[in-house]
């Protein structure tokens, strides 16, 4: 686009509303919600629904809790109509649900729309035409007076068809088409003249839905627009104020919510946003919303992957990965910052033992949704220790120290930048198994060591050293367990080893759990970690310096010059 085409544009123009109230409320509650997925969801479909689809679709609103359904534009075709009138006679709409169906201003569709819902227990007729300045010149041609006109008549013969339905309670539904391009004046002037041709009462209100079919400026403009409506408006108390935003700037959530803070009282939309051109509004997203600010949503969304599967199916349509609460990543951290702050808070969450969830960079506890904790950290060439000792830890029972986890994030970061790829949690594992666990290297020991008690609180161990191939015989003596171990083998390497990290915890639980030791050695002037993992402590501990021996080893260029022909008398550490 040429920088100069901005001037083909011009500015919508405020609303004169200068006593506005709205950003001064707070949401309380949620709103009546209509689900319009059956229809003007459908209508944006590249494959529109068949009836199996379509029934899919009605039962898991249904199961949501959605009491109010637009379930087709049954003047439209023989599918629609068909559908609308299977549910009805086959007796799949539950007491507690009305149906809702469309239609424009014209005798002929309204007469078979009418008839579609014969017999329903109540059924909402949802009635409009299109009121905008622009459409009146360039589509109808005609003057107020005459759009005035169709929706009055149109108003008066679902009045008169509804007589003869007694079985039938019939509510109306009118929309202005196109309200956020129609004059205020007018679409207050149109929608007082619909309530007089239908006179409704207290007992039986008259739903008044002001959509914005076209999106078309900031959403406190539309929040102007529905609170100086609500306000000018005669008979308000007469009305259920419904909105109906779509998402042409991309901004119909916060539309419809600026919405609610102005008076509205209904909120039409979709599962996820789907509809024409850029979407509806995002019901779900709406809900949840509440959700996170302390307010019951009204919905059942307690397991948001199941509907979202049947969402995808009936759609033929993907779900963003990055969609509000329901993408595959957006309960995933890659960014090692985000991960350890994650960590961290999950951490400090669980500690606390309350239910109020403050978790940083997450809004909202996944399993709330149904969402598992196990995706929401993942690893890249982006990722940190923290996101790195989340995995290890949630999926593996690893509680990593945390300059071992910085020391194997370097070589996950470096695997996961060779691939460019995202290492997965089996992945992880292997590379750590591998590195620390596997027992490949210099150094072992041939048979379990011997650990046994001396004078005073000394212990001594004992045992057969391989080096290489070579084994020979060791003992030291030391306070504990490991340093006995390490001056037994320093004295057969004949250099100073020392041990300057230590930690344990079990893994598992129960008597049959293991005992996993993550030991830090120094030698040589360089120092690194190693893990063991055996049903003894001790073992486990021993097992970890030699682990960390044998990395050693590896990093370092053989630190260790000694051979096992040297052994023990010639051992030493290169400087």
């Amino acid at each position: 686009m040429s920088r100069a085409s901005f001037d083909r544009y011009k500015p919508y123009p405020a609303v004169d509303l200068a006593d506005r109230t709205w950003p001064g409320r707070v949401l309380e509650h949620a709103p009546l919600w209509c689900s319009v997925d059956l229809r003007d969801g459908n209508q944006a479909l590249i494959e529109p629904m068949g009836f199996d689809r379509k029934l899919r679709m009605f039962e898991l609103l249904v199961r949501m809790g959605f009491k109010e359904i637009e379930v087709g534009f049954p003047a439209a075709s023989s599918t629609e109509l068909e559908f609308v009138r299977r549910l009805i006679l086959e007796k799949r709409i539950p007491d507690d649900v009305t149906i809702q169906v469309l239609t424009q201003a014209r005798d002929e569709l309204i007469r078979t729309t009418m008839e579609s819902v014969r017999g329903a227990r109540r059924a909402i007729v949802h009635l409009y035409n299109s009121t905008s300045t622009l459409q009146r010149r360039v589509v109808f041609g005609l003057p107020e007076a005459g759009i005035v006109d169709i929706a009055v008549n149109g108003t008066r013969l679902i009045k008169e068809l509804a007589k003869g339905m007694p079985e039938t309670e019939i509510v109306l539904e009118y929309s202005p088409e196109s309200f956020t391009g129609t004059e205020l004046p007018f679409a207050k002037e149109i929608c007082e003249a619909v309530m007089d041709a239908w006179g409704p009462t207290p007992a039986s209100k008259v739903i008044i839905n002001l959509p914005a079919t076209v999106e078309m400026a900031t959403p406190n403009v539309y929040a102007d627009q529905i609170e100086w409506f609500g306000r000018n408006v005669k008979n308000r108390e007469l009305i259920v104020l419904s909105v109906h935003p779509h998402n042409d700037r991309g901004t119909a959530v916060a539309a419809a919510e600026l919405a609610m803070m102005a008076g509205a009282d209904r909120v039409e939309g979709t599962l996820f946003g789907n509809g024409e051109r850029t979407g509806n509004v995002d019901v779900v997203t709406i809900a949840l919303n509440l959700l996170t600010q302390g307010i019951d949503p009204e919905l059942e969304i307690d397991d948001i992957d199941a509907i979202a599967a049947i969402v995808r199916d009936c759609n033929r349509l993907p779900i963003h990965p990055r969609h509000p609460y329901v993408g595959e990543l957006v309960f995933t951290a890659f960014s090692g910052s985000h991960q350890d702050a994650i960590k961290k808070g999950l951490v400090a969450q669980k500690a606390a033992g309350v239910s109020t969830w403050e978790v940083p960079y997450l809004p909202i506890d996944p399993a709330d949704l149904g969402r598992s904790y196990e995706a929401i950290i993942r690893i890249n060439s982006q990722s940190g220790k923290g996101g790195l000792s989340y995995v290890m830890e949630e999926n593996h029972g690893f509680r990593l120290p945390r300059k071992l986890a910085i020391e194997f994030s370097q070589s996950v970061q470096k695997a996961a930048a060779e691939t460019g790829l995202e290492l997965s949690s089996d992945e992880i594992w292997s590379a750590f198994n591998d590195e620390y666990l596997s027992g490949k290297g210099r150094f072992a020991l041939d048979g379990s060591a011997s650990v046994t008690s001396t004078e005073g609180s000394a212990c001594r161990v004992t045992g057969k050293l391989v080096d290489a191939g070579a084994t020979a015989s060791i003992s030291g003596v030391g306070n504990g367990p490991i340093s006995a171990f390490i001056a037994a083998v320093g004295a057969a390497l004949g250099a100073p080893i020392v041990v300057s990290d230590y930690s344990e915890h079990s893994l598992g639980e129960g008597a049959e759990a293991s005992a996993v030791a993550y030991v830090e050695v120094r030698a040589g002037g360089h120092s690194t970690f190693g893990v063991g993992v055996h049903p003894s402590i001790v073992t486990a501990s021993l097992d970890a310096v030699l682990s960390a021996l044998n990395r050693l080893e590896r990093r370092f260029d053989s630190a260790f010059v000694a051979t096992h022909s040297d052994m023990p008398s010639r051992a030493s550490i290169s400087p």
